[in-house]
């Protein structure tokens, strides 16, 4: 019996550690979805607005030691990620994940909201944080603008066969875009303006909406939206964030919509290193 009772609480022991290991994972993820649902809508931090952002991408290679020292870069030099820039948000204090966000949108909105970021990783010990975000090397050998561009709209073409759920919007699937010309270039414009302004926004240094912008391309529209991305390095990142945005997603599978054109820019002087819009149009 003393045998029994020996590996019964063992037993008991071991459930428990997983339940803790688990308990612990959830809050970790459980942040992550508080710091995507906040950069998926448009935020004031300080005296800037940003940008509705696609989700940042969970690497475990970014789940470092909340108290270890040394170099970041080194850090992950060692865990084979190829870093282009990383920044490392450390808490101290917050009992879980709800406390943890409110901390990050008190005292670091604007590393959470830079587009620049892809990629996170969270690590927790007790009431020790630690939120690394960070933008990865652009390895993807790319193509002309206009052939990923209309990569891109086979892509969102592909997503509109299926119904999908935006967010709190149920959209149905829906007829194809069509690849317009005058629309790729105004958006080919726009991503080489932020690349080479360094700016991420709809609203260029000119001033002028998308709907400017497609009026002075030559489209005469009903209706234009568009969709930008930042530091992703292929078409199909670039859709999967935007299917991720509620957003971004409702402007893709909106049935009103008939044309779309699309580019992207790289310059690696910018933050983001590379741009991408897409612009959806109905005449």
């Amino acid at each position: 019996m003393r045998v029994l009772s020996l590996m019964m609480g063992l037993t008991t022991l071991a459930a428990s550690l997983v339940f803790c290991a688990q308990a612990s994972a959830s809050e970790e993820s459980q942040l992550v979805d508080s710091i995507n649902q906040y950069r998926n809508q448009v935020q004031r931090c300080g005296d800037q607005g940003s940008q509705e952002l696609p989700p940042l991408a969970t690497d475990p290679r970014l789940v470092l030691p909340v108290n270890s020292v040394g170099d970041l870069q080194q850090a992950l030099a060692r865990a084979a990620y190829p870093m282009v820039n990383v920044q490392a948000i450390s808490l101290s204090g917050p009992k879980n994940a709800e406390a943890a966000m409110k901390a990050v949108q008190e005292s670091f909105c604007r590393v959470v909201l830079d587009p620049q970021y892809v990629d996170i990783g969270v690590s927790n010990n007790g009431q020790d944080w630690r939120i690394v975000l960070a933008r990865p090397l652009l390895t993807s050998g790319l193509g002309e603008w206009q052939t990923e561009g209309k990569q891109l709209l086979a892509m969102i073409n592909a997503a509109r066969e299926q119904p999908r759920q935006c967010g709190n919007q149920t959209f149905a699937a829906t007829t194809p875009l069509a690849w317009n010309e005058v629309l790729a270039n105004a958006a080919a414009g726009h991503s080489r303006n932020m690349a080479n302004g360094n700016f991420f926004d709809h609203l260029d240094r000119d001033r002028r909406t998308p709907g400017d912008r497609a009026e002075l391309a030559g489209y005469t529209a009903q209706q234009v939206s568009e969709n930008i991305a930042a530091g992703l390095d292929t078409p199909r990142k670039v859709v999967d964030g935007w299917l991720a945005s509620p957003g971004h997603c409702a402007n893709l599978m909106s049935p009103f919509f008939r044309d779309m054109g699309a580019a992207y820019a790289m310059d690696p002087k910018s933050d983001a290193g590379i741009y991408w819009t897409a612009m959806f149009g109905v005449q």
